[in-house]
């Protein structure tokens, strides 16, 4: 099933080398092939999906659309999209595309055309949001989503869900299923009720950022009390609908600059034997580092280009890159895990005793963060993984 999938999450123009700001005029490349290298590594990391950042043509970030129908030049063209898509679907790895559908680039044929209008979307001039209520834009969206998964593509995450009335969302998916009933479909979600908000629009996943700040913040505070209230939050989220769950994304800082790399292992650790539908975001395998900052470069450090082929990384990620192997190994053979339960049966402020189950599985998880961190992942009184190792 495609909601059993580990996404390998990559931001395709930061990865690839493309100039983001001050592009050049014509600028035209075939770097959407430079991830070729990748799709190998990524079946080795244990991953079997790759979501794909923006890959329209956009003015600069991506998230700036102008032509919906077109791959970036800066990316290359339909020829390059197909040969990835070919190259995946040889390996048997699902792909997701990013589709920004709450608003466009100001220069996009629909401002123009009257389906997005004046108004900045959260203060960003150079965006505007498109027309939900336009029966025109529905049509618009519905057709380019369709487009796509007739390409080959298995499903959508949805950029900023939240900011799109939830009856346009129930309308749109709705004629998409009649084509695509299988396709999977990720909104992206910050604040609110995350299960009311994706039954209302009727998606099937939505960005667990609770989790993700749970995860993080108590490890960073040292105070597993607040995980403990996020993982109470998490188990009424799981009985309603599929999370997505993450440790990093192109929108936050690096799990690694976040809580250090030891500590980055224990957070991995939670992420991949919780409920849910987990991604890991390129470079964090690798204990990448990076900040946002502010201005017009402020993700830049969080979207770095990769090196031409794994052979060219550096060595000294690759502790790191065995423990994700060795979790995702451990999440593939548990495959029960992404619809499971979860509750904590004990806590303190630097300890945290975990229990995943479902019809008659479990995995119990105890992480500790003094003397120094740890993790053990046990079932049946057998160790089935444990950092660092005793």
């Amino acid at each position: 099933m495609i909601a059993d999938t580990i996404w390998w999450h990559v931001y395709p123009l930061g990865a690839t080398g493309a100039p983001i700001r001050n592009r050049a005029q014509g600028d035209a490349d075939h770097r959407l092939r430079k991830l070729g290298p990748w799709l190998d590594y990524l079946i080795d990391l244990g991953c079997n999906g790759l979501l794909l950042g923006p890959i329209f043509e956009s003015v600069g970030h991506g998230y700036d659309t102008l032509d919906h129908y077109a791959i970036d030049t800066r990316l290359g063209d339909d020829a390059d999209f197909d040969w990835l898509i070919g190259q995946c679907r040889e390996r048997g790895i699902n792909v997701m595309l990013d589709g920004v559908f709450n608003h466009v680039a100001r220069t996009h044929p629909a401002v123009e055309q009257g389906l997005a209008g004046s108004t900045d979307w959260e203060g960003h001039s150079e965006l505007a949001t498109l027309h939900h209520g336009d029966p025109r834009v529905r049509d618009m969206v519905t057709d380019i989503m369709c487009h796509w998964l007739r390409r080959g593509i298995a499903g959508w995450r949805l950029d900023v869900a939240y900011s799109v009335p939830a009856e346009f969302w129930s309308d749109v998916l709705g004629r998409v299923r009649s084509e695509f009933p299988d396709a999977l479909i990720l909104g992206e979600v910050i604040h609110g009720d995350y299960a009311e908000i994706a039954n209302a629009g009727t998606m099937d996943s939505v960005t667990q950022y609770e989790l993700w700040k749970g995860i993080w913040s108590s490890l960073s505070d040292v105070n597993f009390w607040e995980l403990d209230h996020a993982l109470g939050r998490h188990q009424a989220i799981v009985e309603q609908i599929l999370p997505n769950t993450f440790v990093g994304n192109h929108d936050v800082d690096r799990i690694a600059s976040k809580v250090g790399q030891d500590k980055a292992i224990v957070a991995t650790a939670l992420l991949l034997t919780l409920p849910g539908m987990p991604s890991i975001y390129y470079g964090d395998e690798q204990g990448f580092v990076g900040l946002r900052t502010d201005g017009f470069e402020a993700d830049d450090a969080v979207r770095p280009e990769l090196p031409a082929s794994p052979v060219d990384l550096s060595p000294l990620g690759g502790w790191i890159f065995e423990q994700h192997q060795a979790l995702i190994g451990l999440r593939r053979r548990h495959p029960w895990l992404t619809r499971a339960s979860v509750e904590v049966l004990d806590k303190t402020n630097e300890t945290i005793s975990v229990r995943s189950f479902s019809n008659g599985h479990e995995l119990l998880v105890d992480a500790w963060l003094t003397p120094s961190p740890g993790v053990r992942v046990h079932a049946g009184g057998e160790t089935l993984y444990e950092w660092p190792r005793a």
